[in-house]
């Protein structure tokens, strides 16, 4: 190639380059000024770069490859400096990854904090590592750099509660130390639960991923589990000598410039006791939204239509059902944040309160101090309210009241645990509710669920087993149209082969027909015969559309539904 100056004459890369880019150019800039001289594509370069100082050139790809060891040097030291010391399959010794080889005092110091350890040494552009290191930075647990001791005395109950690395790596308590990281790692990781779960040899650390247990650290002495149930306890303010009963409790931290709310059970086992910590994060349940609408949720077109108009009536009962953790809360959410438009008064009464709504009077549940959700739904009744929400009709007497407020003019929304909607009919009947009465109130029924969807970063695709497909209850035909796809697992979604999850609904509207149906107590046979003929689609149709999709997998449909 032609050039018009003598630097630009150099034709591969030499110390005699190398020693004019360390007089010319400052650190940081050298390799850039060298492929500058060289006329070099700077990907090109790199690979020459590398093979002068004998080191292997590595892309983003080699780089996803390489298992970080933040223990040989920390992930801030590695940020700071531009390096990565990771650990490849097959390779017995540790790869020292670098962005510039010619940074004389930081080779020096590479040698001396790896104390003259044999590793491999690699090359690769400055970019690259940081986005590796940015990738890497999501799978850093504080607690696996937590390690414990049984402790004599019981943990300090004024201990700061504030969740960063700064703030657990002061702290001169083991146990508390423990507890902080397991906290700030599910805050991080995106954990709905925490369970810890105490066993004959100490202690287990799950956490509900996608609603889905995943175990993250065991405890091998008895001691250290039951001193971090102590903890647990002191910080919720319950009573750490009762090991014999379930208590329950919560307690808040504040992390990342927010405050967060757990919400704890204690429950007695054969061992100790058991904790279970939900996590009410009100950013976690928002996510990237700056406003939570039904729109955020991913419901199907149809599911999302009916939800709305539903919401929108002037009166009525809009129930929504599911087990836990099936996001109904956030749907009654999403509903009454879309019809706020503050020329109405909103009251809600809740246990407990896991979103706050600007401009909405909001109750949270107290039963140890008698103010139970039949009782507060009785004072609501008496505040004029508009629109009226219920947390969980859970007995006889919220439900009858719930039913006569709709029935007064009254719009309400609320959730019970059933596994369908057609289930709804049989509860509030158990319940001792008149069915003309429900029947009258009652706009429309949403039962739904949430499906774990493929990893889009691992996922393949790869046909059905006949015998799957049977046990899903597929037809030949349908499953010949599919696009059904394999979950394998990579670091993006550790190593599950699901990343996130979707809403799926199934959705019933009143009609005249099933009214009638439901006031002559029909069989419930009969009922969803009628909603098939005006068009029900169950939760399994939903299901089966995703998986067929490709969105998510027949293994994981049949975990969320029953095959019909």
């Amino acid at each position: 190639m032609a050039s018009g100056t003598a630097a630009n004459t150099r034709r591969v890369l030499d110390a005699g380059l190398v020693a004019e880019a360390l007089r010319e150019a400052p650190v940081g800039r050298r390799l850039a000024w060298m492929s500058e001289r060289l006329g070099s594509e700077w990907r090109s370069f790199a690979v020459e770069a590398a093979r002068h100082f004998r080191m292997e050139a590595l892309s983003m790809a080699d780089l996803r490859r390489l298992r970080p060891d933040f223990d040989a040097i920390g992930y801030s030291d590695c940020l700071r400096r531009g390096i990565l010391v990771g650990r490849e399959d097959g390779q017995p010794l540790p790869m020292v990854v670098v962005s510039d080889p010619t940074d004389h005092r930081l080779m020096v110091w590479l040698g001396v904090r790896l104390r003259g350890v044999p590793v491999r040494h690699g090359f690769a552009l400055q970019d690259d590592l940081r986005a590796a290191l940015a990738a890497a930075e999501k799978s850093i647990k504080a607690m696996d750099s937590v390690s414990v001791q049984a402790e004599t005395a019981a943990p300090d109950a004024e201990q700061s509660l504030r969740l960063s690395i700064s703030d657990i790596d002061a702290s001169s308590s083991p146990v508390v130390r423990l507890v902080d990281s397991t906290l700030y790692d599910a805050l991080r990781s995106g954990a709905s639960d925490i369970h810890l779960e105490t066993g004959p040899a100490g202690m287990v650390i799950k956490y509900r991923l996608d609603g889905v247990l995943e175990t993250v650290k065991t405890l091998d002495s008895l001691e250290i589990a039951h001193q971090v149930i102590s903890r647990i306890k002191i910080v919720s303010e319950l009573d750490i000598a009762e090991r014999r009963i379930p208590q329950d409790g919560r307690f808040k931290v504040y992390s990342d410039g927010r405050d967060i709310d757990f919400r704890v059970s204690i429950m007695p086992n054969l061992f100790g006791e058991d904790a279970v910590l939900r996590v009410l994060d009100r950013k976690h349940l928002t996510g990237q939204f700056k406003a939570l609408t039904l729109d955020t949720l991913g419901f199907p077109r149809e599911a999302l239509d009916f939800i709305r108009s539903t919401a929108q009536l002037p009166y009525g009962l809009l129930l929504v059902t599911g087990p836990t953790g099936s996001g109904k809360t956030t749907t009654l959410y999403a509903a009454l944040s879309e019809i706020h438009t503050g020329l109405d008064k909103i009251v809600t009464i809740e246990d407990p309160i896991e979103y706050q709504l600007a401009g909405v009077l909001q109750i949270p549940v107290n039963e140890k101090k008698g103010l139970t959700f039949a009782r507060g739904l009785r004072s609501i009744l008496r505040h004029d309210p508009d629109k009226i929400m219920v947390g969980e009709i859970r007995d006889a007497e919220t439900a009858q009241i719930a039913v006569q407020a709709a029935l007064t003019g009254h719009q309400v929304f609320t959730s019970v645990h059933a596994n369908n909607v057609f289930d709804v009919i049989g509860r509030f009947a158990n319940m001792g509710v008149d069915s003309y009465s429900l029947v009258a109130a009652l706009n429309g029924i949403v039962a739904q669920r949430l499906v774990r969807l493929t990893c889009q970063a691992c996922s393949a695709p790869a046909p059905a087993d006949p015998q799957l497909l049977r046990r899903s209850g597929i037809a030949p035909e349908r499953a010949a149209r599919a696009q059904f796809r394999r979950a394998l697992g990579c670091a993006q979604c550790r190593g599950s082969g699901y990343r996130g999850r979707k809403a799926i609904a199934e959705t019933l509207r009143l009609t005249d027909a099933l009214r009638d149906h439901m006031v002559q107590r029909a069989p419930l046979t009969v009922i969803r015969q009628t909603a098939r003929a005006e068009g029900f689609r169950s939760l399994r149709d939903a299901a089966v559309d995703l998986a067929c999709s490709g969105d998510t997998t027949l293994d994981e449909i049949n975990r969320v539904t029953p095959v019909e």
